[in-house]
């Protein structure tokens, strides 16, 4: 072993050999250990790094190649009281390791004390965990791009479809049965054709960094599904790949390269708040034996951890070197696997320098200015579990937000409860009060109805409460409070008003999605009619439950042609994802380029907005009222249209008068499109029949 160089960090072939650098503030010794196939029990050698400079211990091997596996041992103090775990028994994955080689397996020794008594992670267990702990492997980072070019779709045009890379293939009869369920699935053919036929731009797929099965799953039969406990943060999920675990980082690429050329941006879900190695009673895999006090966020009393994430730990982004760690993957995902950015779990949790939550931390400072990682797209899920984690419309600028408090407005105001109709108006409008300040825009809210987590689409109109039992905790896991309705049938039923109530309902959530101002995200499998029974946290179902269904009968075939023609429509008509925020203020001509109605043909009064069971609105758009122009500076203007939103019973809505429109010609609603023959127009005060929990969209036809 040469001396090597500390940066970079991880293990770095360079044609010739293998420079090793690990960052550990408080060891004392560091030695490689390698190995040369998955199946060895014990490694072939063992050598120490000769060299620290700083914190960080490095060394170079000459000769060893790509695909050598290899871990760590690291010595120093043991004093679980004070903060340091530290336990040469224990082989431990590389936090920078480009691929893992072998993953995981579950074992008693892989836990740095006797497991026992409560008291238990006080003492020291010496037994190797070699034969058992998950292994870095050595990579060869070059990859025949090509012509790879990213699609770099602004954000007004953005329609995002939430999915995840096993799930949504593992069905898919038209896919190779070898591939379904892997990277190469989700980019085949098949699936391609269908992501491009429902009008999204952008795939975000759930985490797809090498993550943690967690042991009491394991133990039930069952598997951590979404990936939210990871490991290793610059690897590639190996249990996705087709081939050998080492193939999944040149699969990964293969599968950004064909969404690239279907004009699909990649967006990866990131989980840099906490790992998988769990409380002071998890295992010793990783960072807790590379240095436990310099990787977390300690507690007062340091033999515990802060636990901002609900999982037991908390990454400590205020540390320089984890700071380090966290941009450096950024940009490997970027330059080397070509996403084009990422939606942060729990991002609240990476703003806590000390404890409280601060939107001027250093890793807010550090992505504004990096050169790489503030050209792609950056979206927050804007809250965590610890006091005051909830952040949402609170993040810089560059950033735009999971908005929680669209879906729940949206799913109370379509259950039909009362008083929703402002806040439904100010949420569909883009969230102004949100997001209007420090030059954000409307793009920043990131509108959802249904996501990953929670109830699909299908079983937010077929059930009022969790069924999660599968999971193995009593039904206890899980929100309980998810503004659902079952349409008076709990789950499954072949009542045809029952069916009837949901086909109108999910129609009138879609529609809903795609005429807000801002981002929809489309739930995968939502456009399939994808049901999980009522189970609303899925996160441990790698079977049927999650996966995604292609037999599609009449019924759910008709919603996919309607998804399909929603998300047309909007792409059509820029009044529905502009650039600048609604201002409802009148210009010269008298114009606004938003105007709400009440069904009683007038416009909504101070009164009407206080009214709490009113249910239905109108929404004017005045598409001449744009106000923005094209990449080359010419204007852009769309038709007016008036949008009806109904969430009660069927009633009457009295169409405006002159000067908004001289007729309206219905173009589009639940039911569906009007049709190739245009209809007679409707005259200026007509009273429009709504059917119950409808949307019907207008377009004014104006003097000559």
């Amino acid at each position: 072993m040469w001396p090597g160089k500390p940066y970079p960090l991880g293990a770095t072939w360079d044609g010739l050999g293998v420079n090793f650098a690990l960052y550990s503030e408080h060891a004392e010794h560091v030695e490689v250990a390698l190995f040369d196939h998955a199946e060895d029990e014990a490694p072939s050698a063992q050598i120490a790094l000769p060299e620290r400079t700083g914190p960080v211990w490095h060394g170079y091997a000459p000769g060893l190649q790509p695909g050598r596996l290899y871990g760590y041992r690291v010595w120093g103090p043991y004093r679980p009281e004070a903060g340091h775990r530290f336990n040469p028994a224990k082989v431990l994955l590389d936090p920078y390791a480009r691929a893992v080689g072998r993953p995981l397996r579950w074992h008693d020794s892989l836990f740095g004390y006797t497991i026992g008594d409560p008291q238990a992670d006080l003492s020291f267990d010496g037994r190797d965990s070699a034969a058992w702990a998950p292994l870095g492997a050595v990579v060869e980072e070059a990859f025949e791009w090509g012509d790879d070019r990213r699609p770099a779709i602004p954000w007004e045009d953005t329609i995002i479809y939430e999915t995840h890379v096993r799930g949504i293939s593992r069905l898919h009869p038209e896919v190779p049965e070898d591939l379904r369920g892997t990277y190469l699935g989700l980019s085949s053919e098949p699936v391609v054709e269908h992501l491009r036929s429902l009008g999204v731009t952008t795939v975000e797929l759930l985490p797809v960094q090498a993550f943690v099965n967690d042991r009491h799953l394991a133990e039930r039969g069952l598997a951590n599904y979404w990936g939210y406990n990871p490991l290793a943060y610059f690897a590639a999920e190996p249990r996705y790949a087709a081939g050998e675990p080492l193939a999944a980082t040149r699969e990964f690429k293969m599968m950004v390269r064909a969404l690239h050329a279907a004009g699909l941006e990649v967006v990866i879900d990131v989980v840099y708040n906490h790992t998988g190695e769990g409380n002071h009673l998890g295992p010793t895999l990783a960072f807790r034996g590379i240095d436990n006090a310099s990787y977390y966020k300690l507690a007062p009393d340091p033999r515990y951890y802060m636990d901002y994430t609900g999982t037991g730990n908390t990454l400590d982004p205020g540390n320089p070197y984890v700071l380090q760690l966290v941009t450096d993957s950024l940009r490997y995902w970027v330059e080397q696997m070509h996403v084009d950015g990422f939606r942060f779990d729990l991002a609240a949790a990476l703003a806590r320098e000390f404890y409280d939550v601060n939107m001027l931390a250093s890793f807010f400072k550090i992505i504004q200015q990096d050169p790489v990682l503030s050209r792609v797209k950056l979206i927050a899920e804007p809250w965590d579990v610890g006091e005051g984690g909830y952040q949402v419309g609170n993040f810089p600028w560059l950033w735009a937000e999971w908005n929680g408090r669209y879906r729940d407005v949206v799913r109370r105001f379509w259950r039909g409860d009362h008083g929703q109709v402002p806040e439904f108006a100010t949420r569909i409008a883009g969230s102004a009060d949100l997001y209007a300040r420090s030059g954000r825009k409307p793009y920043a809210s990131i509108n959802f109805v249904t996501a990953h987590d929670g109830f699909t689409l299908a079983d937010l109109v077929s059930y009022e409460r969790k069924h999660n039992e599968a999971n193995g905790e009593d039904n206890r896991d899980g929100a309980d409070d998810n503004y659902s309705t079952n349409c008076g049938a709990e789950g499954p039923s072949d009542d045809p008003a029952v069916l009837a109530c949901r086909d109108a309902l999910a129609r009138s959530f879609l529609a809903t999605l795609l005429l807000s101002q801002g981002v929809p995200m489309l739930a995968g499998g939502t456009e399939l009619s994808h049901t999980q029974g009522g189970n609303n946290n899925a996160y441990c179902q790698d079977n049927e439950t999650s996966w995604y269904r292609w037999d599609l009968d009449d019924r759910r075939r008709r919603f996919l042609e309607f998804v399909r023609t929603m998300a047309a429509f909007r792409r059509a008509h820029r009044a529905f994802h502009r650039r600048r925020f609604l201002t409802g203020a009148a210009e010269a001509t008298g114009r606004r380029d938003v105007i709400w109605w009440h069904p009683a043909g007038r416009e909504m009064t101070a009164e009407d907005w206080q009214t709490p069971r009113l249910r239905a609105l109108g929404m004017l758009l005045d598409g001449r009222l744009l106000q923005e122009v094209d990449a080359r500076g010419r204007p852009l203007a769309d038709e007016t249209f008036l949008v009806l939103f109904n969430a009660g019973r069927a009633g009457r809505f009295v169409l405006p008068e002159p000067p908004q429109a001289w007729g309206w010609e219905p173009v589009l609603g639940t039911e569906g499109p009007v049709g190739r023959r245009r209809a007679t127009a409707l005259p200026p005060g007509t009273p429009l029949v709504l059917k119950p929990r409808s949307v019907q969209i207008l377009r004014a036809i104006q003097p000559r």
